[in-house]
């Protein structure tokens, strides 16, 4: 597999979650690619929203489809997600 990056990071809203089989199938879609890792970590203080990070390989192509697809997909299973794109490109 080819070295990972963050592509993008996010937090749902009040009293929303996903899991992590869950969170790697709908980011596996959004990249139509099987290659991709989540993450996962708590906020700083126990009261504090957890951060996703979905990665994926430096070669991923066309990234604003890749989101407008990721949002879509957030947005079918009505999670309210604060998505920060971390490419650059």
């Amino acid at each position: 597999m080819k070295h990972q990056i963050a592509i993008f990071r996010f937090t749902l809203g009040h009293g929303q979650s996903i899991g992590p089989a869950e969170l790697h199938a709908l980011w596996a879609r959004a990249c139509q690619s099987p290659n991709v890792s989540v993450g996962r970590a708590q906020g700083a203080h126990g009261g504090d929203k957890p951060t996703y990070s979905l990665y994926a390989s430096q070669q991923l192509e066309n990234l604003p489809s890749v989101e407008q697809r990721l949002r879509e997909l957030l947005d079918q299973i009505q999670l309210r997600a604060s998505l920060i794109a971390l490419h650059h490109r």
